[in-house]
């Protein structure tokens, strides 16, 4: 990292002070006078400490990797401290794109004969660091006033004393760019959280702080607070509210869940005062249907329902069948690109020819838009460095363990990076959230194609844009929906869910935001999207995906008293245990009971786009499907409602 001072100096003071006892005299205090700095430089932060000494050279300074900050071990002699930063530089170098680790290089340092002792002496109580770093700051404002800086890996700087005051401008300027609030446990402490975009911390940065509190880092952060390390989000909500000195305290479950319900303004799903909200009561919805899962759709399947020309035919039946079973992985590559809308139905295969290369053509266009920019050029582009620098750290993070992007140098991890760089230049407004590698990695994996890969996750990105939006507002809708659907369905759960400070259904965020993606096996996730890419059998399927995963927990939550805690640590359990079909059968079932409902809400109805059918009862219809003779004899009891025109809509 180049020097500091090279960038823009928002702050800056002089007459700063360092006590240091010294060698000769271990009982009278050196004072080291120096000059404190803020310095803005490409769309980062740097605190700066330099003693006024004419024979400082900023090169016995400690500069930082890329992925963390200048920090000194003052309790190391020098050759530890030359050591341990040797290694980690060397490590640091050969994996810094594949792991974030916290790391530290240094510049080559030497106490040479002719180097004055009194000169180091003081140059060595310079530092630096990022402050992305910060954790907290300890201040003491009696008599000379003094802060000292708490970096997140425990290491603490030596304490600054304002002599001639100042502490306090010294702190206003930091609030400008980082949000500053004081210890619930200790009024001397001041805990730091930055103001970052949404997603724009790392996964594993995110839950090194644990004394950050949850709420801050959901309204900040909230896509990746609840995407982060399955282990770490449990263990990381039980310690959110716990301060850095008190081991075993933590704040009632009431308060946690209140302070909760404040992170996402209109997220209050409870409101009965809201204009045309609908009370839910208790209504009988009978038994669940046996439904039962078909084979996936073969190749020969598939090709039987197309013409000479390539037109799909029967367009109604085949999705039904996609829905009813999936599709084996063969057609996968043709299928999805009708599924996600890449291909209209209708089209012939000339038709799709000349769509492909029009496509192409657009595409590199796109890509050549970012390849051409220079460093010099993106140097003052803040936003796309930004994207950039976001895409590469989750690239490397995104499903290695599948052989299609394990190992290093992987030509699957370059394609992920230029197709989501490229996505920037189509919708530079969004541009790239912590979140859309998860999505895109599925679809690339099946296309195994670049140009294709894009379009299809254009499409996927259309239907799932409002989720990664600032405003949240898909993610609170979808949130406020479910909780409908939960009220219609179990009330009694609800209710339980209400009680333990839950109703708010927050542990079903990770969830919806990318499409259970996380929650499923690599191959699982390939058809529950494919099945609900069809549209069938209602709009919002994935709610009732949602609905009947709890409604396989909802009794081991209810019978053993499950709190706050202890949902949320359950929940996040679940993740890569869930098995699809039996996740599919039960939300298709929960769909016959909200269709053969007589007094369904119009809410639900709304939610869902059905019209209830109260002729026919959902057993009789499962009973004359499974006597089909078009039918193989495991025929699936699904709904016949026409599809959605954009499949798994949000509203």
């Amino acid at each position: 990292m180049a020097a500091p001072t090279a960038g823009k100096v928002v702050y800056e003071q002089d007459g700063i002070f360092i006590h240091s006892s010294t060698e000769r005299n271990e009982d009278q205090d050196s004072l080291i006078s120096g000059i404190l700095r803020i310095i803005e430089k490409d769309g980062e932060l740097v605190v700066e400490y330099k003693p006024l000494e004419d024979g400082v050279d900023l090169s016995n300074m400690l500069y930082a990797g890329k992925d963390s900050s200048s920090v000194v071990e003052w309790t190391q002699s020098p050759t530890e401290k030359t050591q341990k930063n040797a290694e980690h530089q060397h490590s640091y170098e050969a994996e810094w794109d594949m792991i974030n680790t916290v790391s530290f290089k240094k510049k080559p340092y030497t106490n040479g004969e002719g180097t004055s002792n009194h000169v180091h002496e003081r140059s060595k109580w310079a530092f630096f660091f990022n402050v992305i770093d910060l954790k907290t700051i300890k201040i003491k404002l009696e008599g000379w006033s003094h802060l000292v800086f708490c970096l997140k890996d425990e290491t603490s700087l030596p304490a600054l004393h304002f002599h001639q005051g100042g502490s306090d401008l010294f702190i206003d300027c930091l609030k400008k760019y980082v949000l500053i609030n004081e210890s619930l446990f200790d009024e001397r402490v001041l805990i730091v959280s930055n103001y970052n975009k949404a997603l724009s911390q790392s996964f594993e940065n995110l839950f090194d702080d644990t004394t950050f509190g949850l709420v801050q880092k959901f309204r900040k952060d909230p896509y990746t607070t609840t995407m982060g390390g399955f282990s770490k989000v449990t263990n990381y909500l039980f310690d959110a509210f716990r301060g850095a000195d008190v081991e075993h305290q933590q704040r009632p479950a009431a308060e946690m869940a209140d302070s909760l319900n404040e992170v996402i303004p209109g997220l209050e799903i409870n409101h009965q005062e809201e204009p045309g909200f609908e009370v839910i009561k208790r209504i009988d919805l009978g038994t669940k249907p046996d439904v039962q899962r078909r084979e996936p759709v073969s190749v020969e399947d598939w090709t039987k329902n197309m013409d000479t020309e390539g037109r799909i035919q029967n367009v109604h039946d085949l999705k039904q069948r996609i829905f009813n079973g999936g599709l084996c992985h063969a057609v996968r590559k043709e299928a999805w690109k009708f599924l996600l809308g890449y291909f209209p139905w209708n089209s012939t295969r000339d038709d799709r020819k000349v769509s492909q290369k029009r496509k192409t053509d657009e595409y590199f266009r796109m890509k050549l838009q970012w390849k051409s920019v220079s460093e010099e050029q993106e140097k003052r582009n803040s936003r796309l460095r930004d994207y950039r620098s976001l895409i590469e750290k989750d690239v490397n993070r995104t499903d290695r363990t599948n052989t299609f992007y394990e190992g290093p140098d992987n030509p699957g991890l370059i394609l992920l990076h230029d197709i989501l760089m490229t996505y920037c230049m189509y919708d530079f407004d969004l541009g790239y959230v912590q979140g859309m590698s998860d999505l895109l990695s599925p679809v690339l994996y099946v296309m195994e194609n670049e140009v294709d890969a894009f379009w299809c996750f254009v499409s996927f990105m259309d239907q799932m844009h409002h989720n990664f939006e600032e405003q949240m507002q898909g993610m609170k809708t979808q949130l406020i929906q479910l909780s409908t659907l939960l009220r219609l369905l179990d009330l009694a759960f609800w209710n339980y869910l209400e009680s333990q400070d839950s109703g708010f259904l927050y542990f079903c965020f990770r969830w919806l935001l990318i499409c259970f993606k996380r929650e499923f096996s690599f191959q699982d996730v390939l058809r529950l999207w494919e099945v609900m890419w069809t549209g069938l059998p209602c709009q919002n399927f994935h709610l009732l995906v949602c609905c009947a995963i709890l409604d396989s927990e909802k009794q081991k939550m209810m019978d053993e008293h499950y709190g706050f805690n202890e949902i949320l640590k359950h929940i996040n359990e679940l993740s890569m245990k869930l098995d699809v079909e039996e996740v599919l059968r039960k939300a298709e079932a929960i769909c016959f009971q909200i269709k053969n409902c007589k007094d369904l809400p119009y809410a639900v109805r709304e939610i869902l786009e059905v019209i209830p059918d109260t002729t026919t009862p959902a057993a009789e219809i499962c009973e004359h499907r499974a006597l089909d003779t078009r039918s193989p004899p495991n025929a699936t009891c699904t709904d016949e409602l026409q599809p959605n025109p954009v499949p798994n809509g949000r509203d």
